[in-house]
């Protein structure tokens, strides 16, 4: 995965975004959609500039970082998951359905929540983006 850690704002996320991407599209690799964010706290719990998350996408193919351009591969690993359909920023509207589903079949999220975003705001209407919403999971003990 290529990635950006950022802090701040998220009204960042389209630029970041675009520069992960940009960047790719000039190397000779086979970019993975979909794109994703990955968010270690909240606007709930954390004011606006202490925010912390990263945008990132898979590729195919051998690269080093340059830059705020940081890679890393993912291992395999259990999650809990669910598809939410409508504008992006109401995504989180599932995370407590997530945590509940979770709970009640012996996991304890052991990470922060990623978001995939399956479709493209700029081809379909806010109404009709799909976005998975995952928490990694263990078992519980």
């Amino acid at each position: 995965m290529a990635f950006i850690l950022e802090k701040g704002s998220y009204e960042k996320i389209p630029e970041t975004l675009d520069e992960v991407v940009g960047w790719l599209m000039t190397k000779d690799v086979e970019i993975q959609m979909p794109i994703y964010g990955l968010y270690y706290n909240s606007p709930m719990d954390v004011s606006e500039d202490q925010l912390e998350w990263e945008m990132g996408a898979a590729f195919i193919g051998d690269l080093k970082g340059e830059g705020r351009i940081k890679i890393k591969t993912v291992p395999d690993h259990t999650v809990v998951s669910t598809i939410f359909k409508g504008p992006f920023s109401e995504a989180n509207s599932v995370y407590g359905s997530l945590f509940e589903f979770a709970a009640s079949n012996g996991y304890k999220i052991a990470g922060p929540v990623l978001e995939s975003y399956l479709n493209n705001p700029n081809e379909v209407p806010e109404s009709k983006l799909l976005t998975e919403v995952q928490f990694p999971v263990v078992i519980k003990k």
